[in-house]
């Protein structure tokens, strides 16, 4: 790891009179996962969208690879590589598989051109072989899960160096949760992504997580390793309401 990524400094953010985000700091270093975690109403996606620009911050700073990208508009942040899966997916139902793809990489097709941007899809479908199989099939008719895989696989086209990822086992069978996060820890592996991850699965997500945040009524009430975090009793009963297997 070489680093911060991303760091976030002392950031609010309110809807109206309701305060969504009070004073947050954080940090990612490149090649890490880190996991983001809290109850519903936490923040947690608040502070996703605040930092890939889909909401602008009240006050505080966040900063990606050195960059004070505060202010940013979405479309310039995902032109510097930081790209955000939201939760439920938002897939281009009518479109297929193949296409959903190719729109991940809109920003810099021109520039890549045509030939390396198959073989990114190449190793897309290494990844995600059942993509392969259905990509000639319209995305609104693929299962949930798959629906996911695609999300992820269309962000992966945009070729990030930091992935947000806002709930990706959302709604999802208990095997198909491990398997997608079998392959968030694969992403990193095989295309060197660093990630910042939002699960309500908290075992599981902290299991192949480095570090982990713990958020509560729009504040960072816990840091810690991954492995700390498992077996907080304060984590596990107070902060997530339930006991992390």
């Amino acid at each position: 790891m070489s680093g911060k990524i991303l760091q976030v400094e002392g950031v609010s953010f309110s809807y109206g009179p309701i305060q969504a985000l009070d004073d947050v700091n954080l940090h990612v270093d490149q090649g890490e996962i880190v996991a983001l975690l809290g109850a519903n109403g936490a923040g947690k996606t608040t502070m996703l969208n605040n930092i890939a620009g889909l909401l602008q911050p009240s006050s505080g700073k966040i900063s990606y690879r050195d960059k004070d990208i505060t202010s940013w508009e979405a479309e310039k942040i995902v032109h510097d590589r930081l790209i955000l899966v939201p939760e439920h997916r938002q897939v281009f139902s009518t479109m297929s598989v193949l296409d959903n793809l190719l729109l991940g990489s809109y920003h810099h097709y021109k520039k890549t051109g045509k030939k390396e941007v198959n073989k990114e899809i190449d190793k897309v479908f290494n990844l995600f072989p059942i993509l392969e199989e259905r990509k000639e099939q319209l995305a609104g008719t693929l299962s949930g899960g798959q629906q996911q895989m695609l999300a992820i696989a269309r962000a992966i086209m945009a070729k990030p160096d930091l992935l947000l990822l806002d709930e990706p086992s959302l709604g999802l069978a208990p095997l198909i949760v491990k398997e997608v996060l079998d392959y968030v820890q694969q992403l990193r592996d095989a295309f060197g992504v660093t990630i910042l991850l939002i699960e309500q699965n908290v075992s599981a997500s902290l299991k192949i997580a480095d570090r982990g945040y713990v958020m509560s009524h729009g504040t960072i009430v816990q840091e810690g390793r991954a492995k700390d975090l498992l077996h907080n009793p304060e984590v596990k009963e107070i902060f997530l309401g339930h006991t992390v297997s």
